[in-house]
């Protein structure tokens, strides 16, 4: 479905989730709470799991998400009990997306010193040593 806006007060975490919940299940059972903007599972691409067990449902309005809160917090949904929250804004920290190699005493510490190349090498203008 949708991206969704995890900052908003209209979304709603939904943790605890069984594998075999797909988007349309998840937007079936919080659809009684109000119109739903959208429903989005975290993707696991790393395993054979369809999602992570955890998602994020978003509804049109604050009203209906507290109310979706309020019942299906510690509900059962196909044999797991859920934990249903208020959704926390996703932060970024200040300088977590610099680069390590940016800061001086990184690269002092990691980085290879390099070496002056050889005289010889320098100086291609003398002559080559004669051949016997």
């Amino acid at each position: 479905m949708s991206n969704t806006n995890t900052e908003s007060k209209t979304t709603a975490y939904v943790g605890g989730l069984d594998h075999s919940m797909t988007e349309e299940l998840v937007h079936a059972a919080f659809i009684p709470f109000g119109d739903i903007v959208s429903v989005q599972l975290a993707n696991d691409p790393g395993s054979r799991n369809p999602h992570k067990g955890y998602g994020f449902v978003e509804f049109e309005e604050e009203e209906d998400c507290e109310a979706a809160i309020d019942n299906m917090n510690l509900a059962e949904l196909h044999g797991k009990v859920i934990k249903v929250t208020k959704a926390k804004p996703h932060r970024v920290l200040a300088g977590s997306n610099r680069a390590v190699w940016s800061d001086d005493a990184w690269l002092q510490k990691h980085a290879v010193p390099q070496t002056e190349p050889a005289e010889e090498a320098k100086s291609p203008s003398e002559p080559p040593p004669p051949s016997p």
